[in-house]
């Protein structure tokens, strides 16, 4: 279903002010517990120094409700005669207000100073999302993976996670209103910061293959049904994960941005073969219901979208040769031969509809 990006980022940049201004409050707890502290401690000390003085009041309720008017300046009672009751007179206005008027500041500095607390605000931002892609590692390619997913689905969420990022590089990220989380992704907090439990994706594009392999454990562990895509230099141990994990592991070898792009918004696509110096893949793509392509024939889309269908598959009946004026119907299996864009732009125009 189309979806206006603008709308949903404003969704978004809103339900992330009101889970920061919650975390906010959190940290703004412990000024207002020592306030309240003050204001029941200094009623039970001023009761028990009225009594003292000769000038006691009628109940412990009543002192501290006094206290509480003292401290904004509103003295219930007449001005007292003992000293150390006139000192309680000044003194606690200074203290109360101190204490609210450092809690408020700090609290209102966080709140507009964004930058200032960094993760916070990031973190905040990243839990809103839902069916977002989770992109580990901010180097060379993960930046080109990166662009390409935003060039295949325009509106697609994305949280990246990168332990030292580069400042330029993360500016840039973070300008496009992408959250980047500073952290270990092998840790589950680090994961769970990411919404890694809501994301239909991971994206894991580091360049040591057993920390990608602890990653991509880490977050089946916790979101069983997300797809995972890790960067692996060896061939065999990239075979190796695929077929014994569910993983879409690609080797170096077979690696490309596009593809890795294109795997992670959930297409399934074969690495790439140069022919003539250009990549090309094949993909299988399933029709979905109330998809646009329903009623086109296979030597429009084929004219359209760029692609070549080598195979047509319609309730378990396969035909390597489909016909150019074949129709396409609902529940149809296409497997397309084409480059990793034109699959891509194929594959979202297919999950789309009105």
């Amino acid at each position: 279903m189309k979806r206006s990006s603008g709308r949903l980022s404003r969704i978004h940049r809103l339900r992330a002010a009101w889970r920061d201004i919650r975390l906010l409050l959190r940290e703004f707890q412990w000024p207002l517990l020592a306030f309240i502290v003050m204001i029941l401690g200094g009623g039970v000390i001023y009761y028990h120094l009225s009594e003292l003085a000769g000038e006691p009041l009628p109940s412990l309720g009543e002192s501290v409700y006094h206290i509480l008017g003292l401290v904004f300046l509103q003295p219930i009672d007449p001005f007292p005669k003992s000293w150390y009751l006139q000192l309680f007179f000044f003194l606690m206005p200074f203290l109360g207000l101190g204490i609210l008027a450092q809690g408020m500041t700090d609290f209102t500095v966080m709140l507009f100073n964004r930058r200032a607390r960094g993760k916070t605000w990031e973190v905040a931002v990243a839990s809103t999302m839902h069916s977002h892609i989770v992109l580990v590692g901010l180097g060379h390619l993960g930046f080109r993976v990166l662009k390409e997913l935003r060039q295949m689905e325009p509106n697609v969420e994305l949280a990246v996670i990168e332990q030292q990022p580069d400042p330029d590089l993360a500016a840039r990220i973070r300008k496009l209103g992408i959250p980047i989380i500073e952290g270990d992704a092998r840790l589950q907090t680090t994961l769970q910061e990411a919404g890694i439990e809501q994301a239909r994706a991971i994206v894991v594009c580091i360049q040591n293959d057993s920390t990608c392999l602890q990653i991509a454990v880490k977050a089946r562990s916790l979101n069983r049904n997300i797809h995972i895509v890790v960067r692996i230099f060896d061939d065999d141990f990239a075979a190796d994960l695929s077929a014994q994990f569910g993983f879409q592991a690609m080797s170096s070898t077979g690696m490309a941005a596009p593809i890795f792009a294109a795997a992670a918004s959930g297409i399934e696509i074969t690495p790439p073969i140069i022919v003539e110096g250009q990549p090309l893949s094949l993909a299988r793509i399933q029709i979905q219901a109330n998809s646009p392509l329903l009623g086109q024939d296979v030597a429009t889309l084929e004219t359209k979208y760029n692609v070549s269908v080598v195979m047509l598959q319609h309730q378990n009946k396969k035909d390597f040769h489909p016909s150019a004026k074949r129709r396409i119907t609902m529940g149809d299996t296409l497997a397309i031969l084409g480059g990793p864009n034109e699959i891509a732009a194929f594959s979202q125009t297919n999950d789309s509809y009105e």
